[in-house]
């Protein structure tokens, strides 16, 4: 007998091929993450063959970020309105034409353009399979592997980005980064109608909260937009304040309108009245805030103070990757045992610790400096993050299961987004100040990875309290 149980009847092919289904949303889902980081390795090869500004490189990944936390509510709702198989299509369709385009980018326009299309691709495959996965395994067990193999397969493709891109940057050239998305891309297209159900919502109608789409979408490029100016402007300035202000306004207005003029809203706002659906994603929020940009520090020092190539900084996050594998396949037999909450509680804890460990990182440092504590940061990262997936699409009507993936999938790219923005700073304060008191330039500048490490393994650790306090268990339901 088959361990994946799908919950929807009739649904003849997903029933006889489960594990190819799950395969086959994991693919997509690894492609969308992967490009989060993938590029970051490619950036100098590109600045040098489109010729561009160091401030103008920056919109190379921006540019994704940016749309990919503006459509992501909207990609989850539409999914639910249209049919999750035909938005995944077409996502997929999308990110794939984009990734092509990117690599055949003649110059620095057209290559910022098609990282914005392709995270609008990415925002509408990422809620789409989680949705799908939600509403197609049966809730317990059957649902909670599959989520944990789905969750596991976005943390290796964070963490696995610099290697593929030190291994594809400097064997075949940067257009490979975007390149290796259009064959998975077209497998999975060509594969995906025969075994996906198409699992339109029963919503009773198919009315679009035009108003909504516009203000969340709006509300949310432009908080993502201020954020990531903040490490280049700094946090006081106009172009920082003026975004983030205007973002929170939009989003204001957007809960206003779902609340009382939508008649068929794009959020349903009592999804909001979950508790441990918002407990899940404020828990996430904290998790991608401090330790996904342990990746982004632990790569600039390996490379720009111990002088590793971008293959040798690749190799060096593989222990990390295999710790965030390991854990989320453990995951789920840890939550069978002690439930999501204390699972939850003590990843978040383990990833404190690996950051406290990583923050005393010096320049006469060696890769074992690093590996405890990056090894152990990637472990907790596994662990929390699937049961935190898990809570956040529990019990949540199959109406809403777009929804619920899309804003579980918000809340990571914002930590993520904020996070970065926040520590980077931290991190430049803590070197000026070095450099100001006559600090030599490496450890000046090892000091302020130090200290925006730190810095993530308090966020982290804060996320443990939260967690432990606000997912209990609700006595009342099953």
């Amino acid at each position: 007998m088959n361990t994946f149980a799908l919950a929807q009847p009739g649904i003849d092919r997903a029933r006889r091929s489960p594990a190819l289904l799950l395969a086959m949303i994991c693919a997509a889902q690894f492609m969308v993450i992967l490009d989060v980081a993938v590029v970051n390795v490619a950036l100098p090869s590109i600045r040098h063959s489109l010729g561009f500004s160091t401030v103008g490189l920056q919109w190379v990944v921006n540019a994704y970020t940016l749309t990919f936390a503006g459509f992501l509510m909207l990609g989850g709702r539409a999914s639910d309105l249209l049919g999750r198989r035909r938005v995944l299509l077409f996502g997929i369709a999308l990110f794939t034409l984009s990734s092509l385009a990117c690599a055949l980018s003649p110059s620095q326009d057209v290559l910022v353009g098609a990282r914005a299309i392709q995270g609008i691709g990415g925002a509408i495959i990422s809620p789409a399979s989680l949705s799908i996965l939600t509403t197609s395994f049966a809730e317990g067990r059957e649902r909670n592997r599959a989520l944990a193999i789905w969750a596991a397969i976005g943390g290796v493709g964070a963490a696995s980005g610099a290697l593929v891109g030190g291994l594809l940057t400097q064997g075949l050239g940067w257009q490979w980064v975007f390149l290796v998305n259009v064959p998975v891309g077209l497998l999975v297209l060509a594969v995906a109608p025969r075994i996906v159900p198409e699992g339109r919502a029963e919503l009773g109608h198919r009315h679009f909260d035009l108003g909504g789409a516009l203000l969340v979408t709006g509300g949310f490029v432009a908080l993502v937009f201020g954020i990531v100016r903040a490490d280049t402007l700094g946090w006081a300035a106009a172009g920082v304040l003026g975004p983030i202000a205007a973002g929170v306004f939009l989003l204001g207005a957007f809960v206003a309108v779902e609340g009382r003029v939508a008649k068929a809203p794009l959020v349903p706002l009592w999804i909001f009245k979950l508790r441990r659906v918002r407990a899940a994603n404020l828990v996430v929020l904290a998790l991608y805030a401090g330790v996904f940009v342990m990746w982004f520090f632990v790569s600039l020092y390996l490379q720009g103070v111990l002088g590793y190539d971008a293959i040798q900084t690749g190799l060096a996050f593989l222990p990390m990757t295999l710790g965030v594998a390991i854990a989320s396949t453990r995951a789920p037999q840890l939550v069978s045992r002690i439930g999501a909450r204390w699972t939850i509680t003590a990843g978040m804890l383990t990833a404190a610790l690996g950051l406290a460990l990583l923050s005393s990182i010096h320049p006469g440092a060696s890769f074992a400096s690093v590996l405890p504590g990056g090894t152990l940061a990637a472990a907790g990262l596994g662990l929390a993050l699937v049961p935190s997936t898990i809570v956040a699409v529990q019990g949540v009507p199959r109406a809403a299961a777009g929804a619920a993936s899309g804003l579980l999938n918000t809340s990571r790219l914002l930590g993520g987004a904020i996070g970065l923005a926040v520590l980077t700073t931290i991190a430049d304060t803590q070197t000026h100040d070095a450099l100001k008191h006559g600090v030599r330039p490496l450890q000046a500048l090892t000091d302020g990875y130090g200290d925006a490490l730190l810095a993530a393994a308090v966020i982290v650790a804060v996320g443990a309290i939260a967690a432990a306090g606000l997912l209990r268990e609700n006595r009342s339901q099953p």
